[in-house]
């Protein structure tokens, strides 16, 4: 017979989230558990949520690109200015494209600036803009979604990886910085879970099976 299994539940009433490319994927997922444990929640993306897998009802989405410091600015100033402050920002919005997965030598510039501008740049406008009412609160929390390719690193992924490591070192001194402002930051590094940008390069990668076994579970993870 099975053993139960402990469940853990969040009570969010009354916070405020801001979450960056939200309208999918893992983004998705973060906002809707936000949401069904009582928060506001903002999604700030450049696309649109997929009707096929909605967002939650209390969900209200922020149409922008993390890439523009206006969008970020007015993102955050949306949620001063409806809900009276901010106490989450969740840092999520990225690209892999299936073109990235090519040696250094082959990597085009192009893309190169393009994946620096949104998977690096894109946290810290978010952020410079978030960390200013959270230190005037003196509260809040910043999540970076890292990646666990941030931590080890394989052949023909010389932009993706390296990004997400500056995505922790970027949780750890912002950390260092605003402890004495009550802010924490902290980062997450998933493994490969399946999602639209996972799926667009599956095949690039080895296919669902090669990507399953190179987790201890032998699975891909889901949102």
């Amino acid at each position: 017979m099975p053993r139960p299994i402990g469940q853990v539940t969040y009570n969010n009433q009354g916070r405020v989230v801001l979450v960056s490319g939200g309208a999918s994927g893992i983004g998705r997922s973060v906002c809707n558990e936000f949401a069904q444990s009582g928060a506001s929640v903002l999604c700030l993306d450049i696309a649109v949520p997929d009707q096929d897998a909605p967002l939650h009802e209390k969900v209200e989405v922020i149409p922008g690109d993390v890439c523009s410091e206006e969008d970020c600015a007015r993102a955050v100033a949306y949620a001063v200015e409806h809900f009276g402050g901010l106490d989450v920002l969740v840092n999520n919005a990225v690209i892999q494209p299936a073109a990235s997965y090519v040696p250094v030598d082959q990597f085009p510039a192009e893309l190169w600036d393009r994946m620096v501008r949104i998977n690096f740049t894109g946290y810290t406008l978010l952020a410079k803009h978030a960390l200013r009412v959270m230190k005037e609160q003196q509260s809040g929390v910043v999540v970076n979604l890292a990646s666990g390719q941030a931590h080890r690193t394989a052949r023909e992924v010389p932009a993706y990886g390296p990004i997400k490591a500056a995505n922790l070192l970027q949780a750890r001194q912002w950390g260092v910085e605003y402890a004495r402002d009550g802010i924490r930051v902290v980062s997450v590094s998933p493994g490969t879970i399946n999602t639209p940008l996972v799926q667009a390069s599956l095949e690039t990668q080895g296919g669902a099976a090669e990507l399953a076994n190179r987790h201890p579970l032998g699975r891909i993870g889901e949102p």
